[in-house]
This record gives structure tokens, C-alpha cells and sequence, in this order.
């Protein structure tokens, strides 16, 4: 079975938790009988509470004979740190665009990210069921960005497709996603084998000696820290040890590998061994860190930490502009202000 591994990316609110949702019933991931609650991907009790993504989740779904793992990211500049590590177990992203608000500040954000990392897009254009939509628009202004944001002509040839999330609909082409819509017709598979023809399948040698980044960390109260990561190189098992070490350090110390899982669906499914480009999640290693590289013990080559952004505030000082200005206080000009901050 084939891998393909894709991050969907988005402005909070422009629907990519509800497409996740609307990939996993039309893949079969849930019983017929079973009762689905909205946004199963927001577990975190703060994320369902303000609708949006906060921290990265895993899940996977076969088609046809295509095993794709899905990564929702978070779609707000605050969660930055997630969404540029996840970029490093993906080759490809769905950046999802509301067909009326079009591009917004975290989308620039996100897919500056991703365009950074060289994944291959994938563009939807979401929510065309709404009455008040633009999407050839929104698609210029798309265009736009992704030029604004330097990406080279192979980027810029991104596959488009138009659909809603909500009804479960994508289609390649913007006049059948209507009709589909209008119809109360359609499916998600268009989407699905754009999937699987424009993002290339994850490089990387079996024969290699063992190479994987922990991306993410997870916690389980019975077999204790969880490190998730893609394999870069060689074979994961069950079992074996392995050496942790932080990339640009000599340090290294050996852990025991005691249990191995891969995503399917929404589960986290136990494995005896994972195969290279897989995305797994390893226990028994008590000491890993995120950006440690997980290798082979004979012969240890760690990767490159991952660099994230670091935090900044930014702070504006300006003259009171509001209707009580001048009322009260002592510096009431911008050169009072300038003379009060240069002292300090």
C-alpha cells in the first residue's frame, strides 16, 4: 500500500476540521450506526469550546490502495510552533480558503510555512454553498499570495478544486461543485485522488541506517511519553534499541523501543514494525525531546533540529486617540511619550 502524507492547512473557521470529518464517513472510518459528534478531530475540550485547532492531530484513511495520513494543523499564528513541525513529516498540504473572505493573515501565515518547507499544494476552495461567495476571485487572489510569498513556478502549478465541507462535496470543476451542491449530490473523492496524483510519495531508504524526528510529543497514562514523528530512513521495530540524540550534539543515550503504533482512522493502531515515509508513534523512550532524531545505535546520524520561530511581542506606543484623550494624565504628546521612553 502506497503512503501519501498531507497537512491541511487554513484560516481559523474556513472548514478544514469539518472536511477532516466529512474524508473520515466518506473513507469508512466510522459504523453506520455510530454517533458522530461535529469537529471529531477538536478533542481538547478548549478547542471545541472556541472552535478552533490548537494542537496538531494524526489520523489516516485508505483509498483505494492509498494509505493517506492527514495532519490537521492549527490555522493561528500563536500556534506556529505546531504548524512548522508538522511540515517536516508531510509532503504535501490542502490549503483550505473560505470562497468568500478569500486568503486571511493566518493563511498567509501557515502557507509561508509550507511554501518554506517545499511541500506541494493542493488549493480548495471551501464553503461555495454560501450565497454570497467568490471563488474564481478567491482564486486570483490565491494566485496572488503564493506569488507575494516567492514561490517558484513548480508551487505555482497547484492543482484547484471547489466544494463545500459541510455537504461533503468537491469537484475539479467550479460549474459541477454548483450543480453538485444544487443537487445535494457528490462526494469527496475528487479530492482524494487529487491527493493521491499531485503529492509525491515520501522519499527514503529502508536499507538506510534508521532516521527519524520527533515532531510532536503525546502523553498516555499507561505506557507513559509518546514520541510521533515520520521515518526518514530505514526500519522501524518493536523491540529494538535505538539511539536518541539532539542533531549538532555529540550526546547520545540508548532507549528500548517498547511499544510501536501507526494512525488509522481516528486509533492508534499497535505495529511490530514501520516501514520508511510512515508516520509513527513510538513509547519507552523516557528521555526524547521534540527535534531529537531517533537512530540506529552502530551507526547514529542525527537531523538537523527543527528551528521554529522564535516568540516576540510587539508593542505600540502612540497618542491617546480615544474620546477621553486630554482628560487626564501628565504626557499628553507623542514628543512626551518619545522623551518618557527614551529615559527608560
Amino acid at each position: 500500500m502506497e503512503l501519501r502524507n498531507v497537512a491541511i492547512i487554513a484560516h481559523v473557521d474556513h472548514g478544514k476540521t469539518t472536511l477532516v470529518d466529512g474524508i473520515l464517513k466518506q473513507t469508512g472510518a466510522f459504523r453506520a450506526n455510530a454517533d458522530i459528534q461535529e469537529r471529531v478531530l477538536d478533542s481538547d475540550a478548549l478547542e471545541r469550546e472556541r472552535g478552533i485547532t490548537i494542537l496538531a492531530k494524526n489520523t489516516a484513511v485508505s483509498y483505494l490502495d492509498y494509505k493517506i495520513n492527514i495532519v490537521d494543523t492549527p490555522g493561528h499564528t500563536d500556534f506556529g510552533g505546531e504548524v512548522e513541525r508538522i511540515m517536516d513529516m508531510v509532503d504535501g498540504a490542502l490549503l483550505v480558503v473560505d470562497a468568500f473572505e478569500g486568503p486571511m493573515p493566518q493563511t498567509r501565515f501557515v502557507l509561508q510555512k509550507a511554501l518554506a518547507r517545499r511541500v506541494r499544494p493542493i488549493v480548495l476552495i471551501n464553503k461555495i454553498d454560501r450565497p454570497d461567495c467568490r471563488p474564481l476571485e478567491v482564486v486570483d487572489e490565491v494566485l496572488d499570495l503564493f506569488i507575494d510569498l516567492g514561490a517558484d513556478e513548480e508551487l505555482l502549478n497547484f492543482p484547484v478544486l471547489y466544494g463545500s465541507a459541510r455537504l461533503g462535496v468537491v469537484e475539479e470543476n467550479l460549474d459541477d461543485a454548483l450543480d453538485a451542491v444544487e443537487k445535494g449530490e457528490g462526494s469527496l473523492k475528487p479530492l482524494l485522488e487529487a491527493m493521491i496524483h499531485h503529492i509525491p510519495s515520501p522519499q527514503g531508504s529502508e536499507r538506510a541506517p534508521l532516521q527519524l524526528l520527533v515532531s510532536t510529543l503525546d502523553y498516555d497514562p499507561y505506557i507513559g511519553r509518546i514520541a510521533i514523528g515520520r521515518l526518514h530512513n530505514g526500519t522501524l521495530k518493536r523491540g529494538d534499541q535505538v539511539a536518541v540524540v539532539r542533531g549538532g550534539t555529540d550526546g547520545l543515550h540508548k532507549e528500548t523501543i517498547t511499544q510501536l503504533f501507526v494512525f488509522e482512522n481516528l486509533k492508534r493502531v499497535p505495529a511490530e514494525t514501520v516501514p520508511t515515509g510512515e508516520i509513527a508513534a513510538i513509547a519507552g523512550l523516557s528521555r526524547v525531546e521534540i527535534g531529537d532524531t531517533i537512530t540506529s545505535i552502530e551507526e547514529p546520524r542525527p537531523l538537523p533540529p527543527l528551528e521554529v520561530d522564535q516568540p516576540t511581542l510587539m508593542m505600540m506606543f502612540q497618542v491617546n486617540d480615544s474620546p477621553f484623550a486630554g482628560r487626564e494624565g501628565k504626557y499628553l504628546t507623542s514628543r512626551h511619550l518619545r522623551e518618557r521612553l527614551e529615559r527608560e
